[in-house]
């Protein structure tokens, strides 16, 4: 006699303390109003995020109101950030820390402005510095094609999966903007894709290259088609059972095949774009080009490009270097 299946029954979740403080109604309200005046989804949810830890730790401080919090104590609450450590005893980044304090700067100028407080107490405060950083890695062009030539093309995946490098690396696309491409986004007569509410909620148009739209070509004919579910919705890139990507599923996917081309390089589609603007500016592109491809607001971001562009500098100094003039042997 089989038995029955036994059925584990669902933890319950914990109950948040902090749901009945009121700073959780103008939280709502701020909310609200980053999406009415045209912000992002992404915006708001990291806002999101940030309020809900900081009113946690105001109601473990019997702190429930905007006017209670005082320069002091949102100084207390950065210290707090500084000094906390992870499970496995590790601080948080300087960018995550900046990025919990943010929000608080943008949540508090509203409750200014709104005459919810006298003053805004987060005007004064200062941000911790961030440390601007070399990518930890940047593939090579061998490098870049013997992870393009790991799919299994002989598959409906394995073109789809190709497809999708072949136009990281052609766009320098980060990881959420491809995953959002619908297909009108792309105009593979023209040899282009519409990146729409990319980075800041601004839209761009960016080259696609031959190798990257033939690909794509393939991609459309032969293979979505047969993944598209009953309620096409029009994303470009569909997984094995008709959805789009979500952004750790699409991660795994490329990380999978930069391990299995045996390149121990930390990271996944983020690698295709610091290779693509590192090759492109090898090869003599214009920075001010590189930058408007990659969407960045500011000239300074896309410079870094500039310092792990070693293979051009070394050719540089090899040519102008009065030290490299004939050889030499100690």
């Amino acid at each position: 006699m089989l038995r029955p299946k036994r059925i584990t029954p669902t933890p319950a979740a914990p109950v948040d303390p902090s749901k009945g403080n009121p700073l959780r109604g103008y939280e709502a309200a701020f909310l609200d109003w980053t999406q009415t005046i045209g912000l992002s989804k992404e915006t708001a949810n990291v806002r999101a995020q940030a309020l809900d830890y900081f009113i946690r730790w105001c109601d473990e401080r019997s702190i429930r109101h905007p006017g209670e919090v005082t320069r002091a104590v949102l100084e207390r609450y950065q210290r707090y950030l500084f000094h906390y450590r992870k499970k496995g005893g590790e601080p948080l980044a300087f960018s995550t820390q900046a990025t919990r304090l943010n929000p608080l700067k943008a949540f508090f100028k509203w409750l200014a402005r709104e005459r919810h407080i006298a003053y805004n107490p987060a005007s004064e405060l200062v941000m911790p510095k961030l440390p601007k950083r070399l990518p930890q890695y940047v593939l090579t062009v061998e490098e870049v094609e013997r992870i393009l030539a790991e799919p299994d093309c002989s598959k409906p995946s394995g073109i789809r999966d190709r497809a999708m490098m072949e136009l990281f690396y052609s766009t320098g696309l980060r990881r959420m903007e491809l995953a959002r491409l619908k297909v009108h986004d792309l105009n593979l007569g023209h040899g282009t894709v519409m990146v729409r509410g990319g980075k800041g909620g601004k839209d761009r148009m960016v080259p696609v290259g031959s190798r990257a739209a033939a690909w794509l070509t393939k991609y459309l004919a032969d293979v979505r088609p047969a993944l598209t579910a009953a309620t096409d919705d029009a994303t470009l890139f569909l997984t094995d059972f008709g959805e789009s990507f979500e952004k750790h599923r699409l991660g795994d996917l490329v990380k999978r095949y930069i391990a299995n081309a045996g390149i121990p390089a930390p990271g996944a589609c983020h690698l295709f774009r610091h290779a693509c603007a590192t090759h492109m500016l090898e090869n003599g592109a214009d920075i001010r080009f590189i930058q408007v491809m990659l969407g960045h607001s500011q000239l300074s971001t896309t410079e870094i490009y500039t310092q792990v562009s070693i293979s051009k500098l070394k050719e540089i100094h090899a040519a102008t270097h009065p030290g490299n003039a004939g050889k030499y042997s100690p």
